[in-house]
């Protein structure tokens, strides 16, 4: 039996909203939170990003909230201005009285405009811990109407170090208030505060979806003793050539330094962190959609802003201090049925964390070891003649068949294409003295890097 949204007990007025913008049926989040949010209870949500929890919390609130009062009646928290943003377009787009009106509050941008929006009046307010706390010390934003509190991606809140600031900012709400925690994990520390927080709270779990599998290749890389990582991903990258990757690193410090070594080497690279105003945030992002950039490097709590569809490669340039965290990482690659690739580069001291992913993911990970200058000019070789294939189908070719014929007077056919192939691949391959390969490597632990194969071919399949 089918779910609907009318089934779930949302009014008739916002089912119609919600199927004149194409939304036909609930997801597995929406359809188990919506009708205890309708209740009026507290809701406690593990999901992953993608499966429609901004949906889920914010219709009920929708629903219920007052739009003839124009008081803050629903706070959302979020851990990122990229986050608050996304969250205030979901919540203007699902709803369908144009009375109720939506603030998004961060850093970055200019507190008196978002003080004389709040005096005017607003009924859903979303936004960053530290904005919200500083406009509550100004007394410019009044919780005392507030009925709902959503807490989103709260594990990034305790990643971020914002917990303290959440308490405080729960404390400020009305005791009598409905409240929803979602989060992608469930640590300790917010554990805690769901005991603290929230009233009898109905726990709802969901994994992705298994209707739309993630086909995901995941490799993982070992680091030579002695090697810095940076100088290890130089080799793998030329192997793999991603068309368009995101690299994960720990701190802000190292996606700078990677990524002015990534750009010396020659490749399309940018970095992207909280340091960047908002404008120069969305102009890479735009400029990474439309793959003039090909590759990102960020620490995960700057990713949680970046969504890119037809993403290929995730690369785990640090491992993540969580094994639920490598799955949230991959799995922004290898969606709507495509395959996608994951690297991890492991140093030794990390085989325990590469267990505990395998054992987590429950498969084993593709070993190999540093591809050696071989390998690569193999990639690059298999590349051109790829290319190659796909020219001779092209519009283009006739142009070129005199030049053909005149050189074909003179030298053999077969000399002549390799001559011809020679020069695209010396424009295009990389300086001999700028990577360090791993021709003189021995590990005995580690299998030899397997022949080059097409990306596109399939080695692992992580459903999540």
């Amino acid at each position: 039996m089918t779910i609907s949204f009318s089934s779930l007990g949302l009014s008739e007025s916002l089912v119609q909203h919600l199927e004149g913008l194409g939304f036909a049926s609930p997801t597995a989040i929406q359809a188990q939170a919506i009708p205890p949010l309708l209740e009026g209870k507290d809701v406690v949500g593990q999901a992953q990003t993608g499966t429609g929890k901004t949906a889920a919390f914010a219709l009920p609130m929708l629903e219920r909230l007052d739009p003839s009062l124009p008081q803050v009646q629903a706070l959302v928290l979020t851990p990122t201005r990229e986050l608050a943003m996304q969250v205030h377009q979901a919540i203007r787009s699902f709803k369908s009285d144009d009375r109720l009106r939506v603030l998004a509050i961060y850093g970055g941008q200019s507190m008196e405009r978002q003080i004389l929006t709040l005096k005017r009046g607003v009924q859903i307010v979303v936004g960053t811990p530290g904005r919200v706390l500083d406009l509550l010390s100004r007394g410019s934003l009044m919780l005392d109407a507030v009925k709902w509190l959503v807490l989103d991606e709260a594990d990034e809140m305790l990643n971020m170090g914002f917990i303290e600031d959440v308490e405080k900012i729960l404390y400020f709400a009305p005791r009598q208030r409905q409240t929803a925690f979602f989060s992608a994990t469930m640590p300790l520390s917010i554990r805690k505060l769901v005991n603290r927080f929230l009233q009898s709270p109905v726990m709802v779990t969901v994994e992705q979806p298994k209707a739309a599998p993630q086909r995901i290749d995941q490799i993982a890389y070992l680091v030579p003793r002695g090697w810095t990582k940076a100088r290890a991903l130089q080799p793998i990258l030329e192997l793999e050539d991603p068309e368009s990757a995101l690299v994960f690193v720990r701190t802000r410090r190292a996606a700078a330094e990677l990524t002015s070594q990534l750009q010396g080497a020659g490749h399309s690279v940018d970095e992207f962190h909280g340091d960047l105003s908002q404008s120069q945030r969305e102009r890479l992002l735009n400029r990474f959609r439309q793959r003039q950039v090909r590759w990102v490097v960020a620490t995960d709590i700057a990713a949680r802003g970046l969504h890119v569809d037809d993403l290929t490669h995730v690369i785990n340039y640090d491992l993540p201090d969580s094994v639920e965290n490598y799955v949230h990482r991959i799995g922004r690659t290898g969606r709507a049925g495509k395959t996608g690739v994951a690297i991890s580069l492991i140093q030794p001291l990390e085989r325990r964390k590469l267990r505990d992913i395998e054992n987590h993911v429950r498969q084993k990970l593709e070993i190999c070891t540093i591809p050696t200058r071989a390998q690569v000019e193999a990639r690059y070789l298999e590349r051109l003649e790829n290319q190659v294939r796909e020219a001779m189908s092209g519009e283009r070719v006739a142009c070129f068949l005199p030049i053909v014929a005149r050189l074909s007077a003179e030298y053999e056919s077969h000399a002549l294409a390799a001559a011809a192939l020679q020069m695209v691949y010396d424009r295009t391959r990389p300086p001999a003295n700028t990577t360090d390969y791993g021709d003189n490597l021995e590990d005995t632990e580690a299998r030899p890097t397997p022949k080059p194969k097409l990306v596109k071919q399939s080695r692992h399949s992580l459903r999540d």
